[in-house]
Parts: C-alpha cells; structure tokens; sequence
C-alpha cells in the first residue's frame, strides 16, 4: 500500500474517532453535575469536533470524502455500556483513547504529504496530549486540581506548542515497509515469470532502492520540518520570556505545584530561576513543552535510519535469489521473509507494549496474506506476457 493511501486511510480512521470521542463527550457532559467538569467535558469535545472537521475538508480535497458520520451499532452499544458506569469511567476509558490518538497522530505525521498537513497533525497531537494530562488529573482527584486548570488556560493561548518522537519506531517501521513491498514484489514477479530469477533478482533490488530512497528522504523532510517547529518555539518562548516574565514565571510556579510544592516555594523557585532567562527557558522548555537540547530529533540519523532499516527489510526476500535459482530459491524466499515478517512485529513492543507473539504473529499474517495476493495476481498476469 502506498504512503498516499496510507495517510487517507489513517485520516478517515482518526475522523471517525474524533467524532465518535465528540458523541462521548458530549453526553458526558450532558450527565455532569460539577460545573467545571461539565465544562471541561463540553471544552473537549469542542476541539475533538475541531479536528474532526478538519480531518473531514482534507479528505474531500484529497479526492476521499469521507461522506455522513453515524455509529455502528456495536460502537453505540460500547458507549451506552460507557456512559451508564458513570463519568468516572467516561474519564479512565477516554484517557485510554487519548493516549492511543496521540500514537495515531505520531504515525500520521511520518505519512503527511507536504509540511501544512504536518503542522495541523503536530497540533492536534499537542491537543490530544492535553487532553491526556486533563483527563489523568480528573481520574487521580475526581476533578482537576487547581493549577491544572490554571495552567491549561495558559497553554491553550499557546497554540504552537507540540512534543517530539522517537526514531526507533521509524526504524522498526522502515524495515516493515521494506520487508513488505519486497516481498510483494518478489512474490508478484515469481507467479508472472514462473520463477525466472534474474527477473526476480531485478525488480526485487529496483523495488529496494525505490523504497529506501523513499523512506529515506521522507523521514529527513519530516524530521527537519519538526526539528524547525521545536526551534521555533525555543524561539518563541525566549521571546514570551523576555515580552512577559510575569507570566512565563507564574507559569512556572504552577507546574511545581503540580509537582507537590506548596505555592509559596513554587513561587519562590520561580522567582529564582527568572533571575536566569537562559535556565528559565530550559526549565520551561523541559516542564511545558518536554523538550530538550538532547531531545531534538536528529534529522541525519532519522534520515540514515529509515533509509538502511527500509533497505535491510527489503533485502530479507531478495537475498536467496543470489545464491539459488528457480522453486529452492522461492521457497527459501517465503521462509526468510515469514520469519522475518514474525521478528519485526514481536520488534514492535519497544514501541507498542503489546505481548510480542500477538504482534509477530500479526504481522506474519499480514505479509502470508500480501504475498499469496501478489503471487495471484502475477499467475494471472502470466498469460499475458507470453
């Protein structure tokens, strides 16, 4: 599957799920008793509303309209059997979906076409982030403490603030997306030629260099893209710093509240730390952005990391063709390369935290079921080939 279908596809799932967290918040909001939570139910189903239309006009203009919103009946039975536990649940299971948008989003942003869909997508992280934090204080304390709420009105005028990923999960999904589509196309090419290995060997190495160099100089424009945003907000909160210290260092007192201080010796280590701009913008980029100098994504390393993870996982299925010649060679081909796919998905815990053999075995099936479709279809193209 294509990057291009990839992302549409990830778009309209994550439509589906902001609009469907929308309903829940909605109605959590409706059965609310405490004002503030009523309004902070109502706030965030607000901006899941937001993303969802956004999500909704960057379809049709990607030629994907994702057409009339409505649930499933097993998705209404599942929020019926919600919302009647109380909103106590609402805000444990609702923490559960904005962490696991959080990751949708990390995944989108890898996928994005051009830098706008990319800074939309790191927002609406930086809001499903927020929305975690909110709803983890009101699941710890029954409501949110009171410099949360403070400090959510601060950040949420600072609407550029976004956090950083990691690259191991794009090397892990590098050597995915190479494995894949070489092995696709090895097994396509082996049912169209019968097996002819100097045609499978060909189109194999074409198909990973293509891929690499694909993965490759996506992962450095993302990456660099995202390096310049964090830089970007450096910028900007030296700036916030140096406009309003009044602020910046209430701002600051209330995240050491949270951490347990007392607000007078959150103020005061506040205080102390204004006395430095330098070292109050590391502490601030740290506590309200979670960023670091040694946090900032490395635009080379993810570059060369998607580049020869994608190339290695794309080599697994070519590589018997250079020793072997004709059905040896595709067999050893299908053996390698199913093993393979079985490794990379237990790989993925580091990343997922799911059991490890329900996720190799996940991906093993995957990649049987794309190589027996591809090996299909390439007996079918035989014919015509002559």
């Amino acid at each position: 599957m294509s990057d291009a279908r990839k992302y549409i596809d990830g778009l309209r799932q994550a439509w589906r799920d902001e609009k469907a967290a929308a309903l829940v918040y909605r109605a959590a909001a409706g059965r609310e008793g405490d004002p503030t939570r009523r309004d902070i139910f109502a706030r965030i189903a607000g901006e899941e509303e937001k993303h969802a239309s956004r999500w909704e006009d960057r379809l049709r203009e990607l030629g994907s309209d994702p057409g009339p919103f409505s649930l499933t009946l097993a998705e209404k039975a599942r929020m019926q059997s919600l919302l009647s536990r109380g909103n106590n649940a609402v805000v444990r299971a609702m923490e559960m979906e904005e962490k696991k948008a959080d990751g949708v989003y990390e995944s989108l942003v890898a996928l994005a076409p051009s830098d706008g869909d990319r800074a939309v997508l790191l927002e609406a992280k930086r809001e499903e982030k927020a929305h975690d934090l909110v709803l983890g204080e009101m699941a710890a304390s029954g409501q949110p403490e009171h410099p949360r709420l403070l400090l959510d009105a601060i950040l949420g005028r600072e609407r550029w603030h976004v956090r950083s990923g990691g690259w191991i999960g794009q090397a892990i999904y590098g050597i995915n997306d190479g494995l894949g589509a070489a092995f696709g196309v090895v097994s396509g090419v082996a049912g169209a030629t019968h097996v002819n290995g100097s045609f499978v060997l060909l189109s194999g190495f074409a198909s990973m260099i293509a891929s690499a160099l694909s993965m490759g100089s996506g992962a450095y424009l993302a990456t660099k893209s995202e390096r310049e945003v964090h830089e970007a907000e450096l910028a900007r909160e030296r700036r916030e710093i140096a406009e309003k210290p009044e602020e910046e260092a209430e701002e600051l007192a209330l995240f050491y509240q949270l951490k347990g201080f007392a607000p007078e010796e959150s103020r005061t280590m506040a205080a102390r730390l204004a006395e430095n701009p330098e070292e109050m913008l590391k502490t601030l980029a740290h506590e309200e952005l979670g960023l670091s100098e040694q946090a900032f994504p490395h635009v080379w390393r993810s570059a060369i990391s998607a580049t020869v993870s994608t190339a290695v996982g794309a080599a697994v299925p070519v590589l018997p063709y250079l020793f072997s010649t004709g059905v040896t060679a595709l067999v050893v081909s299908f053996v390698i390369s199913t093993l393979a796919h079985f490794a990379v998905g237990a790989a993925k815990v580091i990343v997922t935290g799911r059991k490890w053999w329900r996720s190799g075995l996940e991906m093993m099936l995957i990649g049987l079921g794309e190589a027996a479709i591809t090996y299909g279809i390439g007996l079918l193209v035989a014919p015509l080939l002559g």
